[in-house]
């Protein structure tokens, strides 16, 4: 017997709404909540959550002294037009040059990696 449940995913951030604004335009949902703590309730997958943080210090990638402990991997059917989407949400990208690997590595608005992974 498990002794807990899977809960959403915590993502610490300057500005939790704007950043749940980010991912609800890339993965759709519902945003919830405002101030210091707000859901994206996703369809068909786990919740998300944003908290502020003040002084947040995104981790840098890849860098081994500033560890990015987690990254979303967020699966899509086409890298090229998925790519297109987030940079004009405002990603950044980190590690997206290699064409010919099935993966795209990018930030979000307040520099959490993400991958963008061809299904």
């Amino acid at each position: 017997m498990a002794l807990a449940t899977f809960g959403p995913v915590v993502l610490d951030c300057p500005d939790p709404r704007a950043l749940a604004g980010f991912y609800a335009e890339v993965l759709g949902g519902a945003v919830e909540g405002d101030g210091d703590w707000v859901d994206l309730k996703v369809p068909g997958g786990p919740s998300l959550a944003f908290q502020a943080a003040p002084g947040f210090v995104p981790p840098r990638w890849p860098a081994a002294d500033h560890s990015q402990q987690f990254h979303l991997d967020l699966v899509v059917e086409d890298l090229d037009a998925a790519e297109k989407g987030v940079l004009a949400l405002g990603a950044k990208p980190l590690d997206a040059a290699d064409r010919s690997r099935s993966f795209r590595v990018y930030a979000d608005p307040a520099g959490h990696p993400f991958c963008l992974c061809a299904c």
